[in-house]
């Protein structure tokens, strides 16, 4: 699958220019953890309000460990990118994290979970969630996370954005990869998430999301999500 061209302005790449992955790379995008850090979601979001009367905010993600493409070979890992991103950016910026987690959890075997994601992907599929949300009417911005598998998130967020009311919320797609950045993204929840403003989003190269503090703290400050 050919990558996908993500408009400039609501794309950091962290990858350099001229960065060439494989094919395969494209099916199901890689994570990398060399440490396990402490889970974003070991409990439920919390409910307050923000101190400083600042927007409310949920980071809802959706992460896989097991094999995983990385830099044209395989790695097995204990924490998948989007996770290790997740715990990152809900470090920052003190908000709600929600994992999400698929009632028939996907393999730790690679080809077997590529498979499934292109037989998801032709069929349209809404695979169920393990622990939907009751409700996220007390947000006002989004940050949906995942990796990008084969050119687009996992379908199991497209089950996660045709389940709620996004009407006047602010999304802003959060994405770990290896080829596609954005991939298809903000196209999707444009449609799946009805009455949202798509907002900027954030590409991080998988191989390199340990060390992307810097850069994702700079995007969260241009899109006042972090105080200056």
């Amino acid at each position: 699958m050919r990558d996908i061209t993500v408009p400039r302005r609501s794309l950091l790449r962290l990858a350099g220019a001229g960065a060439i992955g494989t094919a395969a790379a494209n099916m199901l995008g890689g994570c990398r953890s060399d440490t396990s850090p402490q889970s974003a979601a070991s409990a439920p979001p919390r409910t307050s309000t923000a101190p400083d009367g600042r927007r409310k905010v949920l980071l809802a993600y959706f992460s896989r460990a097991g094999w995983n493409y990385f830099n044209g070979g395989r790695k097995f890992l204990q924490t998948g990118n989007t996770e290790v991103l997740a715990a990152m950016i809900g470090k920052l910026i003190g908000c709600d994290v929600h994992r999400i987690e698929a009632a028939d959890p996907y393999s730790d075997d690679y080809g077997d979970t590529v498979a499934r994601n292109v037989r998801e992907q032709n069929a349209d599929a809404r695979p169920a969630i393990a622990n939907p949300l009751a409700s996220i009417d007390q947000y006002d911005t989004l940050l949906l996370a995942s990796g990008i598998w084969n050119v687009r998130a996992p379908m199991i967020m497209s089950t996660f954005a045709d389940s709620y009311d996004f009407a006047g919320k602010t999304v802003h797609p959060v994405t770990t990869y290896a080829m596609s950045g954005l991939g298809t993204t903000e196209r999707d929840y444009g449609a799946s998430c009805r009455g949202a403003t798509i907002a900027a989003g954030l590409a991080v190269r998988g191989e390199e999301v340990e060390g992307a503090g810097p850069a994702v703290e700079a995007w969260l400050r241009r899109n006042s999500l972090l105080k200056p």
